[in-house]
């Protein structure tokens, strides 16, 4: 079977903009990371932005965190429409039967109209911790209380503390964008 060659978005080698709707640097810097790996020929300069989601705080259910992450992605266009590109990630968490699970979205848009989509892969929480958050606390100051942190959203997140590093929250982000990248990185098979 033969594959198209990737192409590049564009073709320039002008510094394209990518607007994050977070100022979370594990939001930002694996924003960065999955767009130089699909596009490796490319130069990018990534910004964050605080952007409403326009969700929960903590997004409950599949549905919910995609529309937080896409809001995130289209309100950065609104905001800042010169950029080419524009990133919403959200994480969200989802009963499924006595158990919780944890997972993120991420959309991506771009200055021709198309839209990239991906989630991460899910994982199951502690009761401790999801018991706290079906109390109204967010997933990160649930992980701080359970494991006496600080700030761990910024950080590891729940993923990178409950895998002991071994999958740490900017390369599971990183995944996901590059694989919401895919729409957008194959252009005549989308």
């Amino acid at each position: 079977m033969i594959f198209p060659k990737r192409k590049n978005i564009q073709t320039a080698t002008r510094e394209q903009l990518i607007v994050v709707g977070s100022k979370n640097p594990v939001k930002v810097n694996s924003t960065s990371k999955g767009f130089h790996k699909i596009f490796d020929e490319q130069h990018f300069i990534v910004e964050g932005l605080n952007i409403n989601s326009q969700v929960s705080d903590q997004p409950m259910g599949d549905q919910e965190t995609y529309q937080g992450a896409f809001n995130r992605a289209s309100n950065a266009q609104k905001t800042f429409p010169e950029a080419d590109f524009w990133v919403g990630i959200e994480g969200g968490v989802e009963d499924t039967g006595e158990e919780m699970s944890a997972f993120a979205w991420v959309v991506i848009l771009n200055k021709a109209g198309k839209i990239g989509k991906s989630k991460t892969a899910t994982f199951i929480l502690p009761e401790a911790i999801s018991k706290l958050v079906r109390g109204g606390m967010e997933l990160g100051e649930a992980d701080d209380k359970v494991f006496d942190r600080e700030n761990s959203k910024q950080e590891s997140g729940a993923v990178g503390i409950l895998t002991k590093g071994a999958v740490d929250r900017a390369k599971y982000y990183e995944q996901a964008v590059s694989l919401a990248l895919i729409p957008l990185s194959n252009e005549g098979l989308y």
